[in-house]
């Protein structure tokens, strides 16, 4: 209650601010530049008694105390002071503009956050409230269509269990998700084990490997990385502002985490071919099985690139990987043939920001390449046909999806009661072969088996709301489709 009512106080400045032209994510910004200094003057008191080095007139304190005439314009200097101050400080504040010129309403914010203690043996409560506010900044603005929800995060991470010492990556990290929600997982499962100075140290320096395109977006990250004891005010991890795809893996990675962002198409084309490359915007990775444009399969073999040898990934795709021909289809007989991609969730709409998004999670392993092929099956997961979720009204949970956990980690799936068979035809667990999967029109994934209830079972229909959003899902899902297929003839 006390999280949720701080989110709702700093919040609800927001609102004063609009009126001023400040956007939700510039506010979010401002409010990350303040609460590093606060949690910096916190630190610097007992029982920490620590020195970040923060520059004189640039600290908290300074700016608690400072008159109203010329905050703004010292609010500025420290910023740009503070962006050339090295290390963690410059990857915080780099690029940084001060965005709430009244001196009034900056007096009010600095105020307001200063109301509550931000360091804390706790720092999951902090950090909570932090992507509370992350979140709260993603549906207001737009941008949550591409903030993956936390429960599909839970339950990935629930299956590919993350353990100390491994090295966790994320090429398109956004704000953090993936990487907190292994946190959570390793702190809970791990307490004892993360006591260890080494392991206690390569969880807060070494394990998250992240990029992002966006400056502003990779700060949020890196903010909230900290709140969740990740890194401290001298060494971060490694978080980098560039796009992930320009550049072959020079480390390899025990696990990849990842929801690249929606859309296809690509202002690049990525080849392994070095003659394309003469050819304006081709870029040479040599280390990709094939040509595209489209960003999803660009992504699907970058990750395989990142991956150690027995290393594994989680992947979230839209539903156009599993059925697209030409390099889909490459790419999806070279994930057959040199991983082994045991698993593939699928997952309904209404779960995302963006209408009409159809997503599947693919689970798999890289494994050394052999005469014969290493995926020997792939098991289904149709937790997609007669599922009605929406974003508010029945928003999904992880308690949703604990069944398709229990069914991952069963040891044998034959026995596992969600398993389809002739006598459970509503099973939502299914395997289908290696053999069985190359006899599908280009291989295709994209596999259904139960019956949409919905077209026998007049009675058995949802709610209107959510028998209306589906319509303009399905609708919206269409249009993306019949935008690529113009693109795609637009560039022939």
């Amino acid at each position: 209650m006390i999280s949720s009512n701080l989110v709702a106080k700093i919040w609800s400045f927001c609102d004063t601010l609009r009126d001023d032209g400040v956007s939700y994510g510039d506010y979010l910004e401002q409010i990350t530049y303040l609460l590093f200094l606060k949690m910096a003057d916190e630190y610097s008191r007992p029982p920490y008694n620590r020195n970040f080095d923060i520059p004189e007139k640039c600290d908290w304190q300074f700016f608690l105390n400072h008159p109203l005439e010329g905050l703004t314009l010292d609010y500025v200097r420290a910023l740009n002071i503070l962006a050339d101050s090295g290390r963690m400080l410059s990857k915080i504040f780099k690029g940084a503009q001060n965005k709430i010129h009244d001196p009034f309403k900056l007096e009010k914010l600095i105020k307001l956050l200063n109301e509550d203690e931000w360091v804390s043996e706790a720092v999951d409560i902090k950090g909570d409230i932090y992507e509370s506010l992350l979140q709260k900044s993603a549906e207001s603005s737009g941008a949550g269509q591409y903030f993956t929800p936390r429960s599909i995060i839970k339950a990935i991470i629930e299956c590919v269990e993350p353990r100390p010492l491994e090295t966790i990556s994320d090429p398109t990290c956004g704000t953090g998700g993936f990487f907190l929600g292994a946190i959570e997982y390793l702190n809970k499962n791990y307490s004892e084990e993360l006591q260890y100075k080494n392991k206690k140290e390569f969880l807060q320096f070494k394990t998250f490997h992240g990029w992002d395109i966006v400056p502003s977006t990779a700060r949020l990250c890196l903010m909230n990385l900290f709140l969740h004891g990740i890194g401290d005010m001298k060494e971060t991890p490694e978080i980098k502002v560039e796009d992930s795809l320009l550049e072959q893996p020079k480390k390899k990675v025990k696990i990849v985490l990842a929801n690249p962002p929606f859309g296809n198409s690509s202002t690049y084309t990525i080849t392994n071919d070095e003659k394309l490359t003469k050819q304006e915007s081709y870029i040479l990775r040599t280390d990709f099985w094939t040509t595209t444009s489209n960003k999803q399969l660009c992504f699907v073999q970058h990750i395989i690139s990142m991956l150690q040898e027995n290393g594994r990934a989680a992947i979230v795709l839209p539903d156009n990987v599993l059925f697209e021909g030409g390099a889909g289809e490459i790419i999806r007989k070279k994930l057959l043939d040199e991983t082994n991609l045991h698993t593939i969730l699928r997952l309904p709409t209404g779960i995302f920001y963006a209408n009409g998004v159809k997503v599947n999670v693919l689970f798999l392993e890289k494994k050394k390449k052999n005469s014969t092929q290493n995926t020997k099956e792939i098991w289904f997961y149709d937790y997609r046909t007669n599922i009605h979720h929406t974003l508010k009204k029945y928003p999904l949970q992880f308690e949703h999806l604990i069944p398709f956990v229990e069914c991952y980690h069963s040891k044998n799936r034959e026995k596992t009661p969600e398993t389809w068979s002739e006598d459970k035809m509503k099973g939502r667990f299914r395997k289908y072969t290696y053999d069985e999967l190359l006899l599908r029109d280009k291989i295709n994934f994209d596999i259904t088996w139960l019956k949409d209830d919905s077209f026998i079972d007049l009675d058995g229909l949802p709610e209107p709301e959510v028998l209306a959003q589906e319509i303009i899902d399905s609708l919206e899902s269409a249009l993306n489709s019949f935008r690529e297929v113009v693109k795609s003839l637009s560039k022939t």
